[in-house]
């Protein structure tokens, strides 16, 4: 349906330039939209490559472990079931990482691989259990303390200040975070009674 919309969006546009006779305008709005994607494309890419090899420099370093070590009372506090050196756990603090770091397109691998460590210990195979849920919703949160990604978009648009963003992006995940894990501690203690 959706291709539909855009067709008929772009299909309108053009129509009314050829009525307008601005088809010149529109020709050069089109060549200018790309040449700013390809831009912002390649400012991302390198972004995301200084970040991802960062962020396996430290795996191969051991501080993922060490940062597993400090984040084992938060991780034992939110899964109270699994163990703290469970593959799970240092999966799941990887991608928590990478999302504190701002790096979301970084952490879906990261989130990936955690949610398969926590299907292969999964009692009920074909049903998500209470860690995937919860482990979803932090990764959906996504507690950023330096948004990499927006502060890059930010400064390829142009912007004059683009770590303008980081106090309300600060409030936003926060609140984001603990109403998202109340609510799947709640929802997940419910269907244990049911």
């Amino acid at each position: 349906m959706m291709n539909y919309i855009w067709g008929g969006m772009i299909l309108f546009s053009v129509l009314a330039a050829v009525i307008t006779g601005h088809t010149e305008a529109v020709s050069q709005g089109a060549l200018d939209g790309a040449r700013a994607s390809i831009d912002m494309a390649l400012s991302l890419l390198g972004m995301m490559c200084f970040w991802s090899g960062l962020l396996e420099i430290a795996k191969r370093a051991g501080l993922t472990e060490k940062l597993a070590h400090l984040l084992r009372p938060v991780t034992r506090l939110l899964f109270p079931r699994l163990r703290s050196d469970s593959p799970a756990v240092s999966a799941m603090v990887m991608n928590m990482t990478a999302n504190l770091l701002g790096l979301s397109n970084a952490a879906t691998p990261l989130g990936l691989a955690a949610m398969t460590e926590l299907d292969k210990i999964n009692p009920e195979k074909g049903t998500a259990s209470d860690e995937m849920c919860l482990f979803v919703v932090i990764n959906t949160a996504s507690l950023s303390l330096l948004p990499t990604t927006v502060i890059t978009l930010r400064s390829a648009a142009g912007s004059q200040d683009p770590f303008g963003i980081l106090l309300p992006v600060w409030i936003c995940s926060v609140f984001a975070l603990i109403v998202g894990v109340c609510a799947a501690k709640l929802l997940a203690r419910r269907r244990r009674h049911l």
